[in-house]
């Protein structure tokens, strides 16, 4: 049995991001919607949130102190000691239609994030993953996407996985760690057998994927080859992302979003826009801060 439990009950309407800092002993996350920074540290159970101006995509730390963050306009370094956010480059200037959301440090020290398109009722496949150099150069790598998730890498950073929501698949890349240079997609996860979408992802000390599946309150475990090893149900519908901390890099920690929904759509559920804990039964791994 996987012991869960909810620490802290924001009622988040789109929780996302979750990111270990292994110095401080505190795991950074966000509620896109609220446009909410959180810092939970849990030797204390405080939740500590910043403000945002807009709409927020995935955090990473930054080597010189400070996260590195996408937001609705690109690129952003963010200082939480004086709540300030530094511009860096906004490659989808041009684009209104689309705004930033997943995505992470890779273990070579830059910083990815992917974009996704956003206007009620429609779908265009816009939007792109791109890779942020420790020079601030940045760059596109994959284009023709609808909403950018699903990003990690294998143990020996030779596999990149990644998956576009609307898409149908988590996809798996071969991955050049020394050029953080991709090429040959092939499927990894056929996610229509699974009911849901891919949506945040992380890799254990084993090499396994672990994914959330919003609508069917699963996050589930595959291993290297792509085969279903464990499934873990939440007391809530919409899991949405997941990242291994504590002082062990023993626990998986869980978003899950209330999506504007009606309180009368949660009846029987448990701490919907939570995050949680899971005791899931072995280990993460720690990601290097951003280089630049």
């Amino acid at each position: 049995m996987v012991e869960i439990t909810c620490v802290v009950d924001a009622g988040a309407e789109l929780g996302e991001g979750t990111l270990w800092d292994s110095k401080a002993g505190v795991l950074w996350w966000i509620d896109i919607w609220k446009k909410l920074i959180h810092r939970y540290d849990p030797a204390t159970g405080r939740d500590e949130v910043f403000e945002t101006p807009e709409y927020l995509g995935c955090l990473g730390l930054r080597e010189k102190g400070g996260l590195v963050l996408t937001m609705t306009d690109g690129f952003h370094f963010f200082d939480p000691a004086t709540g300030k956010f530094e511009a860096i480059v906004d490659p989808e200037a041009h684009m209104p239609k689309t705004r930033f959301n997943d995505g992470k440090p890779d273990r070579q020290g830059r910083f990815w994030s992917g974009s996704m398109f956003e206007a009620p009722g429609q779908l265009e496949f816009i939007g792109a993953l791109y890779r942020l150099d420790p020079d601030l150069s940045v760059h596109k790598m994959i284009d023709g996407i609808g909403c950018s998730n699903g990003l990690a890498w294998s143990l020996d950073s030779k596999t990149m996985y990644f998956s576009d929501s609307h898409a149908g698949a988590v996809w798996a890349y071969d991955f050049d760690p020394a050029t953080g240079d991709i090429e040959n997609r092939r499927t990894f996860i056929d996610m229509t057998t699974t009911g849901g979408v891919a949506d945040g992802a992380t890799v254990d000390a084993e090499g396994c994927y672990w994914v959330t599946i919003p609508v069917t309150s699963k996050v589930c475990r595959y291993d290297p080859t792509g085969r279903l090893m464990q499934t873990v149900v939440l007391p809530t519908d919409l899991p949405t992302c997941c990242e291994f901390g504590g002082k062990d890099l023993d626990i998986l920690y869980v978003t899950s979003a209330v999506l504007r929904r009606p309180a009368s759509h949660f009846v029987g559920q448990k701490h919907p826009g939570g995050l949680f804990a899971l005791d899931v039964g072995v280990k993460g791994l720690t990601l290097p801060a951003f280089k630049g």
